[in-house]
């Protein structure tokens, strides 16, 4: 009987930290872990898009991975690590190490050099991921935005369930709330499906989300909190204004280039997860400075209190 505890609530979809050359520093992780745990996060997702995870080698993903099943263990935090990968070997090889280390549960994008062009051989790809864990849940994760592969999800649910047994629902980064919402309604709403875009949450709470993945709450997890409080407090008015500061705050790191940014962000919370790996870039000095300020008056360091 598979173990499944719904991602509800927030996820926060962690940086992978490096040292100033570039190199993987996973000492970093217990700092990242503690931070999350003290802002009230109990959940990450390692390895995803926030983590670079094109970027690093499978080794490098094994350690990643290795390092935070080592540091949540006997926490209150839970763990779920993105296994996807253009070499199915290769994701097969991480899912096994997730499930083995007791992830809570794993998620795979996707393959986006030579995609699936069809639902029947994107259910191939998942379950031979999956089977690799087999005890271990498995949500795929959406994001066409990233992978160019554009297929319907309500439909991959459908025809998926009864192909890889331990499909437990999707991460769906996706703003298209039509498809969300055919999703939500599939499979009698037994799928968990929680949330990838900070920037649409309020829209996709309305449509009936209960949780959310996403880099955001890395840096400002207070904001969100409040977000879903107020909306399940049903002060719409409130969660608005909670909105909007994470829709202005995304719009602001954009401008320097969201990676480093968010990445410069962090170290400015006492989070340092070193640089960003080319091709995304890094902020200077100078240009972490200027962040800085333009952060200040928007209010952010007031609004993560």
């Amino acid at each position: 009987m598979l173990n499944l505890s719904p991602l509800h609530g927030l996820t926060a979809a962690v940086h992978t930290p490096f040292h100033p050359d570039g190199a993987l520093n996973p000492a970093v992780v217990e700092t990242q872990a503690a931070y999350l745990l003290q802002q009230g996060v109990r959940r990450v997702f390692i390895g995803g898009s926030t983590g670079e995870s094109h970027s690093l080698t499978l080794q490098e993903r094994m350690d990643l991975a290795g390092r935070w099943a080592e540091v949540v263990q006997g926490t209150a935090m839970d763990l779920v690590v993105h296994v996807g990968s253009n070499c199915l070997t290769d994701a097969r090889t991480l899912a096994a190490q997730a499930g083995q280390a007791g992830a809570a549960a794993i998620s795979a994008l996707a393959p986006s050099y030579f995609k699936p062009r069809s639902l029947d051989v994107l259910i191939d790809c998942c379950a031979a991921i999956a089977s690799a864990a087999p005890e271990t849940p498995f949500y795929f994760y959406d994001i066409p935005a990233l992978t160019g592969v554009m297929l319907p999800m309500p439909e991959f649910l459908d025809q998926a369930a009864d192909r890889i047994p331990t499909l437990a629902g999707l991460k769906f980064t996706n703003p298209d709330l039509m498809a969300y919402q055919l999703c939500l309604q599939a499979g009698d709403g037994s799928w968990d499906l929680p949330f990838g875009v900070d920037e649409h949450l309020l829209g996709a709470l309305a449509m009936g989300a209960k949780g959310a993945v996403g880099s955001g709450f890395n840096f400002a997890a207070p904001l969100y909190l409040r977000l879903l409080e107020a909306f399940s407090a049903g002060d719409l008015e409130r969660a608005r204004v909670e909105q909007f500061r994470g829709v202005r705050l995304i719009q602001l790191l954009a401008r320097h280039g969201y990676m480093g940014a968010a990445k410069a962000t962090m170290a400015m919370l006492g989070v340092d997860v070193g640089p960003a790996r080319l091709p995304n870039t890094s902020l200077s000095a100078g240009q972490s400075k200027v962040l800085r300020s333009e952060l200040e008056t928007l209010g952010f360091f007031d609004w993560i209190q």
